[in-house]
């Protein structure tokens, strides 16, 4: 169990830095966030709602006991994950590793909160 933990702490961490990286930059750095959605062809008024549901998501997945919340949490930051990767992907830039390294953090987050869970 002590290794679970171990993996569900460093996991976690891992995210929460990379999701509030990525929420940071939202807030902090609009324009050049703005001129990657527009070639993605998202519309730009989504930045800083989705900014602010990266910090929500965190949030949690870290402070929030209710199984619901979290498990909701887990699968809004999948789901944003997969719609990154292949938004990369059909763009071409090269840049969905950060999507494939976040995936990966992201179940073994899931993965080990669920054992820690269960017992």
């Amino acid at each position: 169990m002590k290794t679970t933990k171990i993996i569900y702490y460093i996991s976690t961490g891992l995210l929460t830095v990379l999701m509030l990286f990525s929420a940071g930059m939202y807030f902090f750095n609009h324009a050049e966030v703005a001129t990657m959605f527009t070639s993605f062809g998202y519309p730009t008024y989504i930045i800083y709602p989705y900014g602010a549901a990266k910090v929500l998501g965190i949030i949690a997945i870290w402070f929030i006991a209710n199984k619901t919340i979290k498990e909701w949490a887990y699968a809004g930051f999948f789901f944003a994950f997969i719609l990154a990767f292949f938004a990369h992907v059909m763009i071409g830039d090269g840049k969905q590793m950060g999507a494939v390294v976040a995936m990966v953090l992201l179940i073994a987050s899931y993965v080990t909160h669920k054992k820690i869970a269960n017992g």
